[in-house]
């Protein structure tokens, strides 16, 4: 579990608007002085982790870092990095609840994934609002001099305007960083929560930005290249790792609650005509309670970045984290499209040739079977795997970093 800030890193609104701004001195990159670094991220598990082999290289560089989060993202082990909880007063259950209520016909276009950045804005809108006061607070008593904040936690980079300090943007997904971050600006509640502190409609730009998605699968984006590190945690059961007769397929499904997040079902419904080993990774109650067939078998939470270096391939919901993970362990990939970035990531995998993308209802025995045998697809993902691999790591993009 995290520890929790040492200094009196207040979260409370009632403290935020009493942190006064204060200059930012010139200083130079991080790789040779001693740096206080705030890193901040949206109160979900998929948007933290992505950032912790960046927090963490900071801090066996010798800086000094705190992490400023919340909801279940500062339920996972943060490696022994600082963390204070910004979210107390925030639910993401509620601010989605409301999103959809008040924007229905957005909402039947998010489901389908095709709503772009309108309803991600919104709704990250509406988080950040809420998480606004309590990171200013933070940054008021944690004094940083720098903020480094993924791009659906804006309320960093308003943090760092409101003392004075450089904000870098960190993507975490495969969607482009800085429009996102536009999106969230846009919001009419993000919007309040910037005039409440003085910066009127618009944020500073940041001072770098650290683009982590390989450009043969998103295209040549401006920033800083970083290489995706996954971090998910570490241990495997034996059997896990052990050759198998047969081909593995994992399957794997959503951390977060909501539709066309789990295509498990239709897996085990075309499993017995499949020449593979296939494993469930986290199976709901309701299937692991289920009679499964002979080549099916069941795990709890075991991290990607291990298993996915023994398996033949993975089926998955599409989420930004596994996508990123499959290509950095060249392991070929069924994406199910759906809601929110979904359908994007899944566009993204199969135009590059690493994937294939397939709705939940359309997963038969034959595209499970193509998912191990295609060599074309075997090639364009360990082709990936070594483009990340080229790809500097996050000692070596951070140490370059440089700012006045």
């Amino acid at each position: 579990m995290s520890r929790r800030c040492g200094r009196s890193c207040g979260s409370r609104s009632a403290s935020a608007t009493r942190c006064s701004p204060r200059p930012s001195a010139a200083w130079r990159a991080w790789g040779t002085d001693r740096v206080r670094i705030l890193v901040v991220a949206a109160p979900l598990v998929g948007h933290l982790l992505p950032m912790l082999p960046m927090a963490r290289t900071l801090a066996e560089l010798g800086h000094e870092v705190v992490v400023a989060s919340g909801g279940d993202a500062l339920g996972r082990d943060l490696g022994g990095l600082p963390a204070v909880d910004v979210a107390q007063d925030v639910s993401f259950a509620r601010s989605a609840a409301r999103t959809v209520l008040a924007h229905p016909r957005l909402a039947r276009r998010e489901l389908a994934g095709e709503a772009g950045t309108d309803v991600v804005g919104l709704l990250f809108g509406a988080v950040n609002e809420g998480l606004a006061d309590a990171v200013v607070a933070v940054a008021g008593a944690f004094e940083p001099e720098v903020v480094v904040h993924e791009p659906l936690a804006p309320a960093g980079a308003l943090a760092a305007a409101r003392i004075g300090v450089p904000a870098v943007l960190q993507e975490n997904s495969l969607y482009d960083g800085p429009s996102l971050v536009a999106a969230v600006v846009r919001s009419p509640l993000f919007r309040r929560a910037l005039r409440r502190h003085g910066l009127l409609d618009e944020l500073p730009p940041p001072a770098d930005v650290l683009t982590i998605a390989p450009p043969s699968v998103v295209g040549v984006r401006g920033g800083r290249p970083m290489r995706s590190v996954p971090d998910d945690g570490a241990g495997l059961p034996d059997w896990l790792t052990e050759p198998t007769a047969r081909p593995r397929i994992l399957v794997s499904r959503s951390t977060v609650a909501g539709p066309g997040g789990d295509p498990m079902a239709a897996v085990v419904a075309a499993a017995p005509d499949v020449d593979a080993e296939i494993v469930l990774v986290r199976p709901t109650d309701r299937l692991s309670r289920k009679s499964l067939p002979p080549n099916v078998r069941t795990v709890g939470w075991v991290p990607l970045s291990a298993a996915l270096p023994h398996a033949a391939a993975v089926v998955h919901h599409g989420g930004a984290g596994t996508v990123l993970t499959a290509l950095a362990t060249g392991t070929p990939q069924l994406v199910v499209p759906g809601p929110g970035d979904r359908r994007h990531n899944a566009d993204l995998v199969a135009r590059r040739g690493a994937g294939l993308s397939v709705a939940a209802r359309s997963i038969t025995a034959a595209s499970l079977s193509r998912l191990v045998t295609d060599t074309a697809l075997h090639d364009a993902a360990r082709e990936v795997r070594a483009e990340i691999a080229a790809m500097p790591d996050p000692a070596e993009a951070l140490r370059a970093c440089e700012w006045q």
